[in-house]
């Protein structure tokens, strides 16, 4: 195993709105991972070759919309005044037949489906409770999720 002697995301501090993702050269699929300031490592779990040295790429993408929804729903609530205390989102993923999809308009092949779960905590009324699950699907990263996305990739020139 190669040993981790610097960190080559944070070697370049990235751009503003900008994530750097490299090699480590610790472990075989070790990932390090720079974003505003802020560094972590990603892998796989060992049981798919990784070193389970960090979250897999889906952990990162869940938690990005659960940190979204959570903090969609902190300001919604904050703006209205409304008595909410602490959200806490669960996320799940998985692939998923086509055709077991009822509400998905591929019918061939697999969909990954995110099931997302979101508690409420504080003495909201009814209305509250429903009015924030809907603003849930407004989070930034679940329009994005949900948008068409284009990507993409080019070769950088070496340093």
């Amino acid at each position: 195993m190669r040993t981790q002697e610097r960190d080559p995301a944070a070697e370049s501090q990235p751009h503003a709105g900008e994530v750097v993702v490299a090699e480590t050269g610790d472990g075989r699929l070790q990932q390090s991972v720079a974003a505003a300031g802020h560094s972590l490592f990603a892998d796989e779990p060992i049981e798919r070759g990784g070193g389970g040295t960090g979250p897999d790429p889906y952990d990162l993408l869940l938690a990005a919309l659960g940190a979204c929804t959570s903090m969609t729903l902190r300001l919604y609530a904050d703006r209205k005044g409304w008595p909410l205390e602490r959200v806490r989102v669960v996320l799940g993923h998985r692939k998923i037949h086509a055709e077991d999809c009822r509400d998905c308009e591929t019918r061939i092949g697999l969909l990954d489906e995110i099931d997302r779960g979101i508690e409420l905590s504080g003495p909201l009324e009814a209305e509250q409770r429903a009015r924030l699950l809907e603003i849930a699907d407004h989070c930034p990263v679940h329009r994005t999720l949900k948008s068409e996305i284009v990507i993409r990739t080019r070769e950088l020139p070496r340093p």
